[in-house]
């Protein structure tokens, strides 16, 4: 029996595959000192097996977006799901730091074909139901990077870092399994497509000149640095420059990473009361940025006490995951043809855009102050509050009236 789209165990599988890529992140970070103990390198050696599972997982999204638009999402997510399984086990057999970041290399490419999620969701819903779907996904998504960390440790504890890679193998054959015999494909294919260089490159200029869908994706772009630099400078400052424990550092993210599940939860509750898209994703962005240039005016002052900088933090969380799911379902409506490469694009380009924040933060920290921090926050989250008011809302009005327009032409061709 497949499972019905309308259905819980519906969401749950899309919550399932939506947190591979991040909690094959933040499952692995406890075990990176004793992973450079195993093979006798550097702990910053060793961090490259985050930089190298990010790359790929920015980059491959941008094949699969047009495979899946002309071949289907399921295909792509049993191939993702199967490399992922194969590279994750590879990972627990590695005899050498260099087989290891090749494997996650290839484990990064696997788990980047989940990404089709928001495709499946716009090939299966609109408006407010697309909206709903997507803020359960980033309920699911907040949930492992709570847990992911944690699991992590105690796998460590008990089996050595080789067996959270194992236990990444499992979890992907599990979702593997589901797909394959549980899950039927939702892309509209038609007879005719074929998957060639210039179909690709045509998917994606539609995308990149569409004025609705890429002014909505510069938007999640301008989001997604306020919170990689955030993920960033916040270990930097909390832990580096005013000493917190580790353990106190932990549960700060872990209040951060509720504030994202309480904005997302809230969100999908109001869209079933029928409180506006357009209003939420207004509000989000007003409170991230107000937040974040609250943090700036602090940090200029010299006034940092720990327990109003983790508040003011969460406020940027809580507007982050008010906003996300709006933005999601804006930037994929208008072009349902090519859902797959619209996703692929709009992942891709954010994570390429926290990458550079994530640098920059990193490359400033002074060690003294969060200055890198809440300036890489603030001119993000005032960049994407701008660009929101003054390109995607009047592009996205623009679209509307046209269409409206064109409607009326073709009901009464004296118009």
């Amino acid at each position: 029996m497949r499972i019905e789209p309308d259905s819980f165990a519906y969401v749950l599988l899309l919550g399932m595959l939506a947190t591979v890529p991040y909690s094959s992140i933040d499952i692995n970070l406890p075990a990176l000192a004793a992973t450079g103990t195993t093979f006798g390198a550097r702990a910053s050696d060793v961090g490259l097996t985050v930089s190298t599972f990010m790359v790929s997982l920015a980059t491959a999204p941008l094949i699969y977006g047009p495979v899946s638009d002309r071949f289907g999402r399921k295909p792509v997510l049993a191939f993702g799901l199967a490399l992922f399984v194969a590279a994750s086990l590879g990972c627990a057999l590695s005899s050498s730091l260099q087989v290891l970041l090749l494997c996650r290399f290839i484990q990064g490419i696997g788990a980047a074909a989940t990404i089709t999620i928001f495709a499946i969701i716009r090939d299966l819903f609109a408006g407010d139901a697309a909206r709903t779907r997507i803020a359960n996904v980033m309920v699911a998504v907040n949930i492992a990077t709570v847990i992911a960390p944690t699991a992590g440790a105690a796998l460590l504890a008990t089996a050595g870092w080789r067996s959270i890679y194992a236990a990444q193998a499992t979890m992907g054959f599990m979702l593997l399994v589901v797909v394959m015999f549980r899950f039927a494909d939702t892309a509209t294919i038609a007879p005719s497509a074929r998957l060639v260089p210039t179909a690709v490159i045509e998917s994606y200029h539609r995308v990149l000149t569409h004025p609705g869908s890429f002014s909505y994706i510069l938007v999640g772009a301008a989001g997604g640095a306020t919170v990689f630099a955030y993920v960033t400078g916040s270990s930097l400052f909390f832990v580096g420059a005013i000493g917190l424990s580790p353990g106190q550092y932990g549960l700060i993210f872990a209040a951060c990473s509720a504030a994202v599940m309480a904005g997302a939860f809230l969100d999908g509750r109001l869209a079933r009361r029928g409180i506006s898209s357009a209003g939420m994703l207004a509000t989000g962005l007003t409170l991230s940025a107000a937040a974040s240039v609250a943090l700036l005016a602090m940090t200029l002052t010299g006034w940092m006490p720990t327990g109003p900088v983790a508040a003011l933090l969460m406020a940027v969380a809580l507007g982050f995951g008010l906003s996300l799911p709006n933005l999601m379902s804006a930037t994929m409506q208008h072009l349902p043809d090519i859902a797959g490469s619209v996703s692929a694009a709009a992942g891709s380009i954010q994570l390429i855009a926290g990458a550079i924040s994530s640098g920059l933060v990193a490359a400033c920290f002074d060690g003294r102050t969060a200055f890198s921090m809440t300036a890489a926050m603030a001119a993000s989250s005032l960049l994407a509050l701008l660009l929101y008011f003054l390109v995607a809302r009047p592009a996205n009005r623009r679209l509307r009236l046209h269409t409206i327009d064109t409607s009326g032409a073709i009901r009464n061709p004296r118009c």
